[in-house]
């Protein structure tokens, strides 16, 4: 199925989320309960507290926030990138769907790849949009589908050939597939720190869209494409 997948139109994203508020103490107390509920599931260590833990809710679509969706798609052998960030995450989340609506209206047949996509970015970017009261466009949706007429691809679920037990960051796989990473100043870890402490947005979104160049490159390699991206 791959091969028969046209590298033109696919759109290759990479998603950045952080939690909702800047602290646990700023959390309203309705979701401060359900936060503490959440990381007593969490918790490893006595030392584990729903405060200490709560830079982790950026992960959880119920407790964290979008603040950058990178994209890009191949034309003529180049990688073209756009991002959608900000602050107000309904607005960015409009102007995705609105860009994804103008890809349905194409014509043509695209697909969304993401790295650990069907896992993570898919269904968070939807859930979001369930909550703000987007509505879902349809190839992010794959409820009601048969697997054939999916249109998202997961790298990480394309290197496990069917392995459902073992995760590989895309950085990992970028290295052992011999694919430089563009990636040279921060990590996912970071992400949160540099929002809301360093209020620097814009290295956010470098870091994000380094990744969708990353994807690009690994999806190629899949294919057995030329790399020159």
């Amino acid at each position: 199925m791959l091969q028969e997948i046209k590298t033109d139109y696919v759109l290759f994203l990479d998603v950045e989320t952080v939690p909702q508020y800047p602290a646990y103490s700023m959390l309203p107390e309705s979701k401060k309960k359900f936060w503490n509920q959440k990381a007593s599931f969490l918790a490893k260590s006595e030392s584990d507290t729903p405060e200490s833990l709560y830079e982790r809710a950026g992960i959880y679509a119920e407790f964290g926030k979008i603040i950058c969706i990178s994209s890009g798609f191949i034309r003529d052998g180049k990688l073209n990138i756009k991002s959608f960030a900000g602050d107000d995450e309904k607005i960015i989340l409009e102007e995705f769907r609105n860009a994804l609506h103008k890809l349905e209206k194409s014509g043509k047949k695209w697909f969304l790849c993401a790295h650990n996509g069907k896992e993570f970015d898919f269904p968070y970017i939807a859930r979001r949009m369930v909550i703000h009261g987007i509505p879902v466009p349809g190839i992010l949706d794959p409820r009601g589908k048969w697997a054939k007429d999916l249109q998202l691809i997961d790298t990480m679920e394309l290197w496990k050939f069917g392995d459902y037990k073992n995760f590989t960051s895309l950085d990992l796989l970028a290295d052992i597939l011999g694919i430089p990473s563009p990636k040279d100043d921060m990590d996912g870890s970071q992400v949160c720190n540099i929002y809301y402490n360093e209020q620097d947005l814009t290295r956010i979104v470098t870091y994000c869209e380094k990744d969708v160049k990353t994807l690009c490159r690994v999806f190629l390699k899949f294919k057995g494409e030329a790399m020159s991206i």
